[in-house]
């Protein structure tokens, strides 16, 4: 019960600025909306390639759940950023002489990104539906689940990077940036990446890249396809980014000295 306490406590500790400045949720959602706005309407001129690449009912089908998972990235890679902007004022040494568990703070700062990112993915899917993409209940919340997964691991690394970086915040801008845009890259959010279309060596560090099981299972989910086998690789990435998270971020809160 006193995890359960402490992580609701350092849960609400962070969700409360976020929503007496809503602005700021806004402007996270700005590069996907502008992928949203900007790119998806030139893919209707496309060509369906085959082999899980675009579905034929409408590319809004195929390029939302990639946005999706790009909005994860964007908004989560960054999370650790609030915990930098913390520690020059002490707010951070403060709460660590305070009686919270260590693990709880993480996992509440975690679960407040998580709560926004969801926040954000239902306002998108709200804008959509006036258009024609087709949202699919039950797929939809299976990729909303996926997502929320994935995002705890993103945040919880970002967080990890940035409780590393607390004598040389530069460091922490250099490798979230050296690292997210690689990820999102690799990940075919933007175009598909096969075997048959891109080169060898491009095709390779795609495969490598757990962002791309995941934008490959948010397709299927979100067209209603639960029993290919990219679902079972997707949540497996997601899982395997969360658990490796979560482990660090915890490790790291503990290890933190005022």
């Amino acid at each position: 019960m006193k995890v359960f306490n402490d992580t609701r406590t350092a849960f609400a500790r962070e969700l409360g600025p976020e929503l007496r400045q809503p602005a700021g949720l806004l402007f996270t959602m700005l590069l996907p909306f502008l992928f949203l706005v900007l790119f998806a309407p030139l893919l209707s001129g496309m060509a369906h390639p085959s082999g899980g690449g675009m579905n034929t009912d409408s590319p809004w089908q195929w390029f939302v759940p990639g946005t999706l998972v790009l909005l994860a990235l964007s908004a989560t890679a960054g999370a650790g950023a609030s915990l930098l902007n913390e520690m020059p004022s002490g707010a951070f040494e403060r709460m660590l002489v305070t009686p919270l568990n260590r693990a709880s703070m993480i996992v509440g700062r975690a679960l407040k990104e998580v709560v926004i990112l969801l926040a954000q993915a239902l306002l998108i899917l709200a804008l959509l539906l006036p258009t024609d993409f087709r949202l699919r209940p039950l797929g939809a919340l299976a990729g909303l689940a996926l997502l929320t997964v994935f995002g705890i691991g993103i945040g919880t690394l970002s967080f990890t990077l940035a409780l590393h970086s607390r004598k040389q915040q530069t460091l922490f801008y250099g490798v979230q940036q050296m690292v997210f845009f690689p990820l999102l890259l690799l990940s075919g959010v933007l175009l598909p990446i096969t075997e048959a279309s891109a080169p060898s060596w491009l095709y390779v560090l795609s495969r490598i890249n757990p962002a791309t099981y995941v934008v490959e299972a948010e397709r299927a989910l979100f067209d209603g396809r639960f029993a290919e086998a990219g679902v079972l690789y997707g949540v497996l990435a997601a899982v395997a980014v969360a658990v490796l998270g979560v482990i660090a971020g915890i490790r790291g809160m503990r290890n933190a000295s005022v």
